[in-house]
């Protein structure tokens, strides 16, 4: 498990940089965390650490956007927030993007977590005090 502590913007790149440094193998990063605690900022992050030069914004109402890397290589990244059951996720393809051995980046996780596959990458984002804790371990199930 790694564990970050950061309270600071300035300080994403070196988060996002040891992530991707620490699981390099890794393509499916499941989210986890309250409303305003920065998952969205971090992944941009992550994004712009693997070439992305596309504005990297929460797909919300899209539920998913794509990205390229620096290789052109496709980036998935999903907002699960409005989704009213796991059919509308069966409904968008979810298994094409979560299968497909590229990058897929998932936030509200808890809303599709039984259709989670059974590798990925759990990162969880807690914060007290203005202080944000970041956890991040693979699960096997």
């Amino acid at each position: 498990m790694l564990t970050l502590q950061f309270n600071q913007i300035e300080q994403l790149p070196g988060v996002a940089q040891r992530l991707l440094q620490a699981f390099p193998d890794e393509r499916f990063y499941a989210f986890f965390g309250s409303m305003g605690v920065g998952k969205t900022t971090l992944i941009k992050e992550i994004c712009a650490q693997l070439g992305v030069v596309q504005n990297v914004c929460s797909p919300t109402f899209a539920i998913i956007n794509e990205y390229a890397d620096r290789e052109g290589e496709p980036i998935y990244h999903f907002d699960f927030y409005r989704l009213k059951n796991l059919d509308e996720a069966y409904d968008i393809g979810y298994e094409e993007y979560f299968y497909s051995g590229c990058y897929c980046f998932t936030e509200w996780t808890e809303k599709i977590e039984p259709l989670l596959p059974d590798h990925y990458l759990r990162i969880e984002i807690t914060e007290a005090n203005g202080v944000r804790t970041l956890q991040a371990q693979i699960i096997n199930q």
